[in-house]
């Protein structure tokens, strides 16, 4: 683990809508207690079974929340975008992580110590609201990523993973870049690599997107997708 100080503290705690709408003191307090650090492609944050008393957020980059089967299959849970926090089962239950944190390519991650966390808590009202309400934000996407694998057909669980990508990294031309492997997107929405492509393959012979060899992916019919994927 690579652990280069950076001086990203302060767009870590501007980006996160936790941390939004605090007073200028309580955001000078917060920097001062973040650290930064940078990650390269395929670097574990902690592993399953770990302990840390630390939250950590995304800075840049992306990390994948992965399970290893006693077959030693991966399976990935969730995908972590700049703006995210996770870490918060280790956080406040004080308890070992349930998965493996790994970066997906070059990544800034910022921590805040437990002690350092739950103080600013206890001074700011507004913010351990909004950490609730996104807590419970978390649980709910829990829930509906469980529902969506048991009762959703792989196109409409591939769409909804394409509209995620699409809010997350899309420009203004509503392109983006696939950015995990179709086994990984395989292993995300609960189905087989063949059946990606298969699919990508029909969405694209509908015209609903356009997609080339280095994975960049034009969406065309953003309503489409949306019908596709059971969003109205």
């Amino acid at each position: 683990m690579c652990c280069e100080q950076c001086s990203h503290e302060s767009s870590c705690i501007t980006t996160v809508p936790v941390f939004k709408g605090m007073n200028e003191m309580d955001i000078l307090q917060l920097q001062k207690v973040t650290k930064s650090r940078r990650f390269q492609k395929g670097e574990f944050i902690f592993r399953e079974g770990e302990h840390s008393e630390t939250l950590f957020v995304v800075n840049e980059g992306l990390i994948k929340l992965t399970k290893i089967s006693a077959e030693g299959k991966e399976q990935i849970i969730r995908l972590l975008f700049p703006g995210d926090f996770f870490g918060l089962f280790s956080l406040l239950k004080d308890e070992k992580h349930y998965s493996n944190a790994e970066t997906l390519g070059p990544t800034i991650i910022c921590s805040i110590e437990k002690k350092d966390f739950l103080k600013t808590m206890e001074k700011n009202a507004e913010m351990s609201f909004r950490f609730l309400l996104a807590v419970n934000d978390r649980l709910y996407e829990a829930d509906e990523s469980v529902g969506n694998l048991s009762l959703m057909e792989v196109e409409q669980r591939l769409a909804r993973a394409l509209l995620l990508f699409h809010d997350k990294l899309s420009k203004q031309n509503k392109t983006f870049m696939l950015p995990i492997k179709k086994k990984d997107l395989a292993s995300l929405i609960g189905t087989t690599p063949e059946s990606v492509s298969r699919k990508l393959l029909n969405f694209v012979s509908k015209n609903v997107i356009e997609i080339d060899n280095s994975r960049q992916v034009k969406i065309l019919e953003l309503d489409q997708l949306k019908v596709i994927a059971g969003i109205y």
